[in-house]
């Protein structure tokens, strides 16, 4: 394959049918052994941080990354007013393990009266939009040979998922959805002000994610999502349609029976875990939408070689003949995944990739 990714993964993003399916991966360029076995470089968990960048931007050329998926709007705009439920280990030497916990609200009950701007405030939207234009800037200078992008990942849900927790999140929708809903409509219209900065950057892709669905599907009433999150998302896309970005969706879980929901909020491409139909998606959206997926990590994970390349076949049995489809492992290749199955998988997507 030729050094073309960022040129493949824009045409895929506008739907130009590029030559060769693209791809992206989430991990992979921190999982030290492939990383190290692919570029040949000698890091680990414990290499300084220039010397890990360099390796990893080495792996993300050598695998031909379409598009990185990058976000910079994280928990960090809620500074410490925000519940903490620990972290269980995932990245090679456990380094991202925590058992700090917290919660932000004693009485689930308490969210309803939560005043966004009262607890975090305002921002000013040229700050913000500087930001996005610094972060974007910062990927695109790190030479990797693929699309870059900025984005946000506390979107609605995820955000009060950050903030709450599981326990009050459940709790408050629970015991009232109505005056739940008011308070997500709240929270809505206070990160607005980051998507309205967003649609300024000069990111022509941006990444929206949202946690919307366990690995069952979704975690409240389905009418819930229609009458709080859906419309919330049309006014927080509504300046990036304007600004003629690019809008991915992510979520993780089984997010199937909201696909038909959220293509009609504007997005241009869905970024989806093995569970979520990708059948579906292509059927329905594969010559009007991109689309990310959906081989399972699982199959790389404790799979033999036929497995492997059953799973590349069935992905691209899918895809391949839409013009926005990118293959991608979900929900990531973490780094207790066999390298020599890894790479198996790549050599099977680099024998069928192209069209």
């Amino acid at each position: 394959m030729t050094a073309l990714s960022y040129q493949n993964g824009m045409a895929a993003i506008h739907l130009e049918m590029p030559d060769t399916v693209p791809r992206t991966e989430y991990s992979a360029e921190f999982h030290w052994d492939l990383v190290n076995k692919v570029t040949g470089s000698n890091v680990n968990e414990h290499s300084g941080a220039k010397a890990q960048s360099d390796a990893s931007n080495a792996f993300i050329n050598a695998w031909d990354y379409g598009f990185f998926w990058d976000i910079l709007t994280h928990n960090q705009i809620f500074g410490d007013k925000r519940t903490k439920m620990g972290h269980a280990e995932y990245q090679q030497g456990g380094v991202d393990y925590s058992n700090e916990v917290s919660a932000l609200f004693e009485d689930p009950e308490d969210v309803y009266d939560c005043d966004m701007y009262e607890l975090y405030g305002a921002r000013d939207k040229n700050t913000l939009t500087a930001e996005y234009d610094e972060h974007y800037d910062a990927r695109c200078a790190r030479g990797q040979d693929a699309v870059q992008m900025t984005g946000i990942y506390v979107t609605c849900m995820s955000g009060m998922i950050e903030m709450l927790g599981w326990d009050t999140l459940l709790a408050a929708a629970g015991i009232d959805s109505g005056a739940f809903g008011a308070f997500v409509n709240r929270y809505a219209a206070w990160i607005q002000q980051y998507f309205d900065a967003l649609a300024k950057s000069k990111s022509p892709v941006v990444m929206v994610h949202d946690d919307i669905a366990w690995s069952s599907g979704a975690f409240l009433h389905p009418d819930f999502y229609r009458a709080y999150i859906f419309p919330n998302y049309k006014k927080l896309l509504r300046p990036l349609h304007e600004a003629g970005k690019k809008i991915l969706f992510t979520s993780d879980g089984d997010f199937t029976m909201f696909i038909d929901d959220i293509a009609a909020c504007g997005v241009n491409g869905f970024v989806m875990e093995p569970l979520t139909d990708m059948a579906y998606v292509a059927e329905k959206y594969g010559k009007t939408h991109a689309f990310v997926g959906n081989a399972d990590t699982g199959v790389l994970l404790m799979g033999g070689k036929a497995d492997i390349e059953a799973e590349v076949k069935r992905c691209m049995r899918i895809g391949k003949k839409y013009p926005g489809f990118f293959l991608a492992v979900g929900n990531h290749i973490p780094a207790n995944t066999p390298v020599d199955n890894v790479l198996y998988y790549d050599e099977i997507y680099r024998k069928l990739a192209k069209r």
